[in-house]
């Protein structure tokens, strides 16, 4: 155990965001560091539980309480090596986790849980000041292939993970540089760019191989792909949005979430002078309320947004876990992220009703209020208002993966709208296997990670038998 009185003594602490009215103008990271003492002092909150439910609230089963109980006792070298154990990426899941470890934190039931987040941030930069995070080749080569077609977080850590266990593997990506959303749909102020380019720096020189502006299944044929590999793990994301299909879904100044994140992000890469999609001047209505949304209403503020209006169908959220989702679950509370704090309104119980316009540009939504009746939602005769926009946004969430051009000519299965998978993580196609939200749906980081690890353990063993890769989840698992 770290202090055995931290969580009686110290009060929970998270890191600072810097002000307001100076972040908005610029791109970088919103948090202010973190200090040592302050760090070493969170850590001895951990009240090393006989069972730490922490666990079960990571995909990943990080070792959190050995972490913070090395981070109080000034041993931060051992603790990376304990973070990296778990985490191909700690300093991504550290910046865009929701920390699901947390809300199953057992102090967390009458107290404030314990800050895993940060620590778990602070240890992972920590470890790349220092030096510690080296390349780690394999010592032996298997000789066989593996085509890993995604460059996201899953597609990453399935990668790193079969490199490392002596397979050659290539990472397929249509984009022209790797990442994919945590290139170009995580906006700059939540993670800065650099940090994803030293981990693929890393994994370069530990022999991942990295082809980028390659559409599998339209630049290179699905035959040529399996031809040349003896393996080929899916992890393509589910990139196909919801859609709002209503009258004037037509008119020009609207778009999906992710046509509107990604120009944004070449700004910052030096690709673009200006984004083709900007708020600048303009009346913004951001159409749900997630983390999506989030992420536009942050980049509006940003780009210099007249005013921003972001639309949930859902009703506002309690402050207070409610029954419905007891310790250790997912609690469904108002959660406000830096880009709220930033500006602009939130209007809950919602549905728009149709796109008005003018000269065939949009120029405002006609709203109604609704409310929950048998888990629809009902419209509220009379509630109808008309708002004003400029642009709007429709960040609604993802339906499943593109299924044209590698899906389609590989002929794979699907299951509710994503790739269908065995608990071997296969698919339909022999020696063709599939991690994260192509095969789970939209999810979090924190389970992609998982995912592409316990991917990565499975066509180990296909190719040779066995395996000692980790396998952190299985297919079946679901959030608690």
């Amino acid at each position: 155990m770290a202090d055995p009185t931290g969580f009686l003594t110290t009060a929970r602490e998270t890191a600072a965001r810097r002000p307001v009215d100076v972040r908005i103008r610029d791109w970088r990271e919103v948090y202010d560091e973190f200090g040592a003492e302050r760090l070493r002092a969170q850590a001895g909150r951990c009240m090393d539980c006989g069972i730490p439910f922490c666990h079960q609230g990571c995909p990943l089963g990080n070792l959190i309480p050995e972490w913070n109980d090395l981070v109080w006792r000034d041993d931060e070298r051992e603790a990376a090596e304990r973070l990296h154990a778990t985490n191909n990426f700690p300093e991504f899941t550290g910046r865009l986790c929701p920390a699901p470890c947390e809300t199953a934190c057992v102090l967390g039931i009458n107290a404030d849980p314990v800050t895993i987040k940060q620590v778990e941030l602070s240890i992972a930069d920590g470890a790349w000041d220092h030096g510690w995070v080296e390349a780690v080749p394999a010592t032996t080569s298997t000789g066989r292939a593996v085509a890993v077609v995604g460059s996201g977080p899953a597609g990453l850590a399935a990668a790193q993970q079969l490199t490392r266990a002596g397979h050659a593997v290539t990472v397929f990506e249509r984009a022209d540089r790797i990442g994919g959303l945590l290139r170009y749909g995580i906006p700059e102020f939540k993670m800065e760019k650099w940090v994803l380019d030293r981990r693929l720096a890393q994994m370069s020189a530990e022999g991942t191989v990295f082809r980028t502006g390659v559409d599998v299944g339209v630049d290179l044929t699905v035959e040529d792909l399996r031809d040349a590999h003896d393996a080929v793990v899916l992890a393509g994301g589910a990139t196909e949005p919801r859609d709002l299909p209503v009258p004037g879904r037509e008119l020009a100044g609207i778009h999906f979430a992710m046509d509107y994140l990604p120009p944004a992000n070449r700004v910052q890469q030096g690709d673009l002078e200006a984004s083709p999609i900007s708020a600048a001047g303009k009346r913004v209505i951001i159409i749900g309320g997630g983390d999506t949304g989030a992420d536009c209403l942050g980049t509006a503020h940003r780009q210099g947004a007249a005013a921003v209006t972001q639309l949930e169908i859902l009703p506002l959220p309690p402050d207070r876990r409610p029954e419905a989702t007891p310790w250790p679950t997912w609690p469904l509370i108002l959660r406000t992220s830096g880009a709220h704090e930033e500006g602009g309104e939130r209007v809950f119980s919602v549905n728009t009703e149709r796109f008005l316009g003018a000269d065939g540009r949009v120029s405002g939504l006609l709203l109604h209020e609704v409310r929950p009746v048998d888990g629809r939602f009902e419209k509220i005769e009379g509630s109808e208002r008309v708002v004003d926009a400029d642009l709007v946004l429709i960040a609604m969430g993802f339906v499943g993966p593109a299924r044209a051009g590698l899906l389609a000519n590989l002929g794979v299965d699907f299951d509710q709208g994503n790739v269908a998978r065995s608990p071997d993580w296969s698919t339909s196609v022999p020696g063709v296997f599939v991690a994260g939200d192509m095969g789970r749906g939209q999810s979090l980081i924190v389970w992609a990670i998982a995912e592409g690890r316990s991917a990565a353990a499975a066509v180990d063993r296909y190719l040779m038998g066995d395996t000692t890769l980790p396998a952190p989840v299985t297919v079946t698992d679901r959030p608690l």
